[in-house]
């Protein structure tokens, strides 16, 4: 039996590069896979792909900054696939500059991305995860949030709150079932590092830069973050919780 058969799993941010990843994942071992994301087409694309591999699928729009967005897409999930069985909250934005750079626009936005959009998806979860008294939560932060970045300092900041209310969420809720962690991805060949790296002004020298510094020489793929996504929404790791694992090819080895 494959590890998410009869199980729905919502995918924050699931029509881009890691998200799309964790989304096939999903679907190839079993799972009713709700692909949320603020592009619908992007979303309808991984969700066109998972059908054509025989899987089960949802494309849905949807802004994860704005509540009624979040109970819509929620109510949306439940009523075609069934109650959420898995959370995981990868959708993200950054702007990449020196922080005496940015504005308070941007410190906004950010924050309401990265941090506030997580906490409404928990908010909308959790309390069918309660009464059902089972469930996994899976946050994707960053290594950003581990050991900073320069050129990321609210970015950062946002994913070292999650890491500290994925701790917390997993305290509260151990008496119920429910399980929570994290994934901290390092460089990764996103959409989101490409914007990095031109930020940067010089591309090419920051990726043989990262290629050096990684141990595993070389950058990550979106496909190599999946594996530790659905291991913390498994069984195998119904006795692991406010645990918080990095997928860095070695770059950040954090205690």
């Amino acid at each position: 039996m494959k590890r998410f058969e009869g199980k729905t799993v919502v995918v924050t941010g699931g029509g881009g590069g890691i998200g799309g990843a964790a989304c096939r994942r999903f679907a190839a071992e079993g799972a009713r896979v709700a692909v949320l994301d603020l592009s619908l087409d992007a979303a309808q694309q991984v969700t066109a792909q998972i059908v054509a591999q025989g899987g089960t699928a949802l494309a849905l729009h949807g802004d994860i900054t704005v509540r009624a967005d979040v109970n819509d897409a929620i109510a949306q999930i439940e009523a075609k696939l069934g109650p959420v069985d898995v959370l995981v909250n990868n959708a993200g934005w950054d702007v990449f500059k020196p922080f005496t750079k940015t504005t308070p626009v941007e410190w906004e936005r950010l924050i309401a991305i990265n941090l506030v959009g997580a906490l409404h998806l928990h908010h909308a979860v959790l309390p069918g995860m309660v009464e059902r008294k089972r469930g996994s939560i899976v946050n994707i932060a960053s290594d950003a949030a581990r050991v900073g970045s320069s050129g990321e300092a609210v970015y950062a900041a946002c994913k070292g709150g999650l890491v500290a209310f994925s701790k917390t969420i997993a305290r509260e809720h151990a008496r119920h079932g429910i399980t929570v962690n994290v994934v901290c991805p390092g460089p990764t060949d996103t959409a989101l590092f490409a914007d990095y790296k031109e930020g940067a002004g010089n591309p090419e020298k920051l990726l043989e830069a990262f290629q050096r510094a990684i141990p595993l020489g070389r950058i990550g793929q979106p496909d190599d973050l999946p594996g530790a996504i659905a291991f913390f929404a498994s069984d195998d790791a119904r006795y692991i919780t406010g645990q918080v694992l990095s997928v860095s090819g070695g770059l950040t080895m954090a205690g």
